[in-house]
């Protein structure tokens, strides 16, 4: 009988324990999805121009931080189709490489309809990235254009290489300057040497915005009067970090 009374009791002691284990899980989950609200603002275009260069950089480096930190804001997404669907304000252009490791809006912690992003290996300036940026700022009155470079960048490689293979081989005639800036480099001018990439990589960086302006009046002239500020970036595809370069 004793054995019985003792099992009845240990079944109970059990079965309300996993209760309140149970309701505290719960309890939990409803707390959380009350605490997170996903952001489901958009930029306007009051916002946007309410915003000066300044601004939005330190909006960048607050978005890369959380980035790196693995703090990304919760995002509801369809939301933000939905209320960009007529319309679209970015305060930002982006010209990133074409690399997969350097998701610009995830790397700054950005929304559907925050930044314009035009992709091309080395991201290297040609008139179509330059009427892509153009349109950008001009036309819809984005305030930033950052060139964004990173290291271990495969088209930099390639350029020091020199390498040849059909089209690829245009395309790196627009980074060999950068290369041939650093002919004092003291060391292995190979792609092997990783202090030469990166400093060809941020050398590259320098070009495109130098050829941003020298190409592009508009752009010229828009950051002569403040409309605009251009600056370059260079993103650790081993920490996720970026650095800016004015």
């Amino acid at each position: 009988m004793k054995n019985v009374i003792l099992t009845l009791f240990l079944a109970s002691f059990l079965f309300a324990s996993c209760g309140e284990k149970k309701e505290g899980k719960e309890e939990a989950k409803k707390e959380s999805k009350e605490e997170v609200t996903a952001k489901n603002d958009v930029m306007t275009q009051e916002l946007q121009q309410a915003k000066t260069p300044a601004k939005i950089i330190e909006v960048l480096k607050e978005g890369n931080a959380k980035f790196v930190k693995g703090d990304l804001t919760f995002t509801d997404y369809p939301k933000q189709i939905i209320k960009t669907s007529t319309g679209q304000f970015p305060s930002v252009v982006v010209l990133s490489c074409l690399d997969s490791r350097v998701p610009v809006e995830k790397v700054f912690d950005l929304g559907i309809g925050d930044v314009f992003v035009a992709r091309v290996a080395g991201n290297i300036v040609n008139p179509d990235i330059l009427a892509s940026i153009e349109y950008g700022c001009k036309v819809v009155g984005s305030k930033l254009v950052v060139v964004l470079g990173h290291t271990e960048c495969g088209a930099v490689k390639a350029a020091i290489d020199d390498v040849k293979l059909g089209n690829i081989t245009e395309l790196l005639e627009k980074i060999k300057p950068a290369v041939d800036s650093l002919s004092k480099f003291e060391g292995e001018k190979t792609s092997k040497n990783v202090k030469f990439v990166n400093e060809v990589t941020v050398e590259n960086v320098d070009v495109a915005m130098d050829n941003i302006r020298k190409n592009s009046p508009i752009l010229k002239e828009m950051e002569e009067k403040g409309e605009i500020d251009i600056i370059g970036g260079m993103y650790d595809v081993n920490t996720g970090a970026v650095t800016f370069i004015k």
